[in-house]
């Protein structure tokens, strides 16, 4: 009951968000006050900022709701791993109770520990995590913990400004900026201007949505602009750990009736990817983010395979409903070199580093 509720007053606050209506501008006056706030926190914590040792990568949006950090954060991990970089990942650990110190991938990699999407991180990539709404701490003690790491990437770390950053990735949605407006007349964290600071913008496309405005650039050319689709690539079942490429479980069970099933920011556009890679879906069932649907919302679904998020997987424990299958999606970019840049990147601001002697505090 508690979770519908929920959903329901996030779908109310997005449809606000859409335009300058009279509920937003009602509540603009709220809007001047938490930007004039907010933009105080963040010069201050900036001031502050804390250096790694290591170039530090941050992953993040100024636009509230699901879109696209993790994929992204994701395909930036498995490219440098495949190129013989040695990532850390650093992330809030929503949902986890932070204590004096951080939350680490080696003493446990579930959700409860460091948080659903943490600990998808963990489980998609293998690079050590760590977990702490003071990215700064969460650095240190990853570096401790493992001081083989050459680059670390901060997911949702846009606005943790004490944490000194080298290069910045915004990912946005079809949404754009919304109603342009600031928290919580609008859906933006930071303002629109924002996105023009960024080294990379990148958009996260559903099938149906139309790209935004593109943002007029710096006179050094940021940010370079892309768009990304999510796309099916592998299934497993839950229960069985059995897993399947996308073409061969469609010619298995594509043709029973399947219902799908997500607790994330925006539920639709998981259930239109799917839609588009050829599944004719007979129920949806979506929940608040970070809270994946419960296992009585998903008995009273209708027979047959539910598919459901990976980020929601990873809440679930034994046994399983044996019903569930996880859907893998890996990111297609419009301009696939981006990640080619941005190693080029990586590189020269790593010999511009000191050598590594350890942690500086």
């Amino acid at each position: 009951m508690i979770g519908s509720w929920r959903r329901r007053a996030e779908d109310c606050l997005q449809d606000i968000w859409r335009t300058r209506g009279p509920a937003s501008t009602l509540l603009s006056p709220f809007s001047w006050l938490y930007g004039r706030l907010s933009a105080r926190r963040l010069a201050r914590h900036a001031g502050q900022a804390w250096r790694a040792p290591v170039p530090v990568i941050v992953v993040g949006n100024i636009l509230v709701g699901g879109t696209g950090k993790t994929p992204v954060t994701a395909a930036v991990c498995h490219f440098l791993l495949a190129r013989g970089w040695r990532p850390g990942i650093l992330s809030r650990g929503y949902g986890t109770r932070p204590g004096a110190s951080a939350r680490l991938s080696d003493q446990s990699g579930g959700s409860a520990h460091l948080g659903d999407e943490p600990a998808l991180l963990h489980a998609l990539t293998g690079a050590p995590v760590a977990v702490h709404p003071q990215r700064a701490l969460a650095a240190i003690a990853l570096l401790q913990a493992h001081p083989d790491i050459d680059v670390l990437i901060a997911d949702d770390g846009l606005q943790h400004t004490a944490l000194a950053r080298d290069v910045e990735i915004i990912v946005q949605d079809a949404r754009g900026i919304g109603n342009g407006r600031l928290l919580p007349a609008g859906p933006l964290r930071e303002p629109p201007d924002r996105r023009r600071h960024a080294d990379w913008l990148i958009t996260q496309l559903g099938p149906d949505d139309v790209p935004p405005d593109s943002v007029p650039t710096d006179i050094d050319g940021r940010p370079r602009q892309l768009h990304l689709h999510l796309q099916p690539d592998t299934l497993t079942h839950l229960a069985s750990g059995q897993q399947q490429d996308w073409a061969s479980w469609r010619a298995a069970q594509g043709q029973t009736p399947c219902s799908a099933a997500a607790g994330i920011g925006q539920p639709q556009r998981f259930f239109a990817m799917l839609r588009l890679a050829g599944l004719a879906l007979t129920q949806t069932l979506s929940s608040p983010d970070h809270q994946a649907p419960s296992p009585d919302d998903l008995r009273a679904l209708p027979p047959g395979p539910i598919l459901i998020t990976a980020k929601d997987a990873v809440k679930y424990a034994p046994p399983y409903d044996p019903r569930l299958w996880t859907v893998h999606a890996i990111p297609a970019f419009s301009d696939p070199a981006w990640l080619d840049t941005l190693e080029t990147r990586l590189q020269a601001l790593r010999a511009a580093l000191p050598h590594k002697q350890g942690i500086r505090h």
